[in-house]
């Protein structure tokens, strides 16, 4: 956008307001003039009532839920004329894994992307195809590749996943468990909020692998944690 000579909003996540911050001051410190890059923090239903229908908004770009970026697309779509609107909505992720597949790199690449940064992006890895001769073999392997996943201080070396961001994604955690135990699914490892020892002080939860049927509500939801 700045490249083609338009000034940005840019607007943070409230949970994770730093990321933002930094590229702001990136920006500030390779002397961009004032006004051309602006940086808030306030909440999205703030920025939204206030930016989307001003009339001097050329375009907007969005990511986060399916409902929110429908009501931007929706409200950049109507008006006198449409204004471009790109939104990177939910996902619901997916690995299929067929019997000549190579199954060390599949469970490899399942745990990395299922776990890393706790689950929480939108490119997590949320559900596993695999054929059914090897769905066993599979299973036991991701498995054992989950339970070595430390979980813990990520500032220790040695610690592969941290805390998830707030208390809210820890009972949606723990919500998502119990429905997983519904409807024939089951869970295979995790499952239970981390409390006791170190785990006392922050949102800590263990990496949870489950089987359940095709029909499962869960599979089409994205859970984001």
């Amino acid at each position: 956008a700045l490249i083609t000579g338009n000034t940005v909003v840019l607007k943070g996540a409230t949970d994770t307001p730093w990321a933002g911050r930094l590229l702001a001051d990136c920006i500030r410190d390779a002397g961009f003039p004032p006004g051309v890059f602006n940086y808030l923090t306030v909440p999205g239903s703030v920025v939204g009532t206030t930016l989307v229908p001003h009339p001097d908004l050329a375009g907007i770009t969005f990511t986060g839920s399916y409902e929110v970026g429908m009501n931007l697309y929706r409200s950049m779509a109507g008006g006198a004329y449409p204004r471009p609107c790109i939104t990177e909505m939910g996902g619901k992720n997916a690995c299929i894994v067929t019997a000549r597949g190579d199954m060390e790199r599949a469970v490899a690449g399942i745990v990395r992307s299922a776990f890393g940064l706790s689950g929480q992006k939108c490119s997590a890895l949320s559900r596993v195809y695999v054929e059914e001769s090897v769905a066993d073999e599979l299973l036991e392997k991701v498995v054992e590749a989950t339970r070595a996943v430390t979980v813990g201080d990520p500032t220790e070396r040695g610690v592969s996943m941290g805390p998830v961001i707030n208390d809210r994604a820890a009972r949606n955690f723990a919500g998502y468990c119990d429905r997983l135990e519904t409807n024939g699914g089951r869970i295979l490892i995790g499952g239970e909020c981390l409390s006791e020892g170190e785990y006392d002080h922050g949102h800590f939860v263990p990496c949870t692998v489950a089987e359940a049927p095709a029909d499962h509500p869960l599979f089409g939801e994205e859970m984001f944690v």
